[in-house]
């Protein structure tokens, strides 16, 4: 069973005094079909600078990956030890559910079926577990603590352990640096 992520979101009354307008387990949680993935969807924003006065929960809405345009994305994703099944998904399928891309060099096919990209800088912050994340030809290996900067590469996340790995992501949208290529 997925973990309930405690979500506060602070404001102002009337006034301009501090308060909290929001607090108790985020209630946008999906779990992706084909990969056990369980992603709670816990804050959006559709501009920039972000407006901070709406008083509305910006995360009761569907959505894929990455963040509007000029906006941005918090999401905590949990990932459970890959299975067999799981890795053989069909990309495109999950590159859709996903809302997507996946930047494929020429006559190369993706290294894993959950390679995807998105146009945004991610912060990437491990916060229990263990993951690969596996880029085109390389892959590094983070545990809880770790944090990453990632800048719209192609990328998967492959939990080869044996217990969940729970990441925090902020993507903000960003200018796609393969553009043109």
């Amino acid at each position: 069973m997925p973990h309930s992520i405690r979500r506060i979101v602070t404001g102002h009354d009337d006034s301009g005094k501090a308060i909290i307008e929001m607090d108790g387990p985020a209630p946008n949680q999906k779990i992706r079909e084909g990969t056990g993935f369980v992603s709670t969807l816990v804050w959006v924003t559709d501009e920039t600078p972000a407006r901070m006065d709406l008083r509305a929960d910006r995360a009761d809405r569907t959505m894929g990956v990455p963040p509007p345009p000029m906006g941005s994305v918090l999401r905590v994703v949990e990932f459970p030890p890959v299975t067999k099944e799981a890795e053989s998904v069909n990309q495109a399928d999950i590159l859709k559910m996903m809302g997507a891309s996946h930047h494929a060099q020429a006559g190369q096919a993706a290294r894993h079926a959950f390679m995807h990209r998105t146009k945004s800088i991610d912060y990437v912050f491990v916060m229990s577990g263990e993951i690969d994340m596996l880029l085109d030809d390389s892959e590094v290996h983070l545990k809880a603590g770790d944090i990453m900067v990632q800048q719209g590469t192609n990328h998967a996340w492959v939990n080869r352990s044996n217990a969940m790995c729970r990441i925090a992501f902020v993507l903000i949208d960003g200018m796609d640096p393969l553009e043109g290529h």
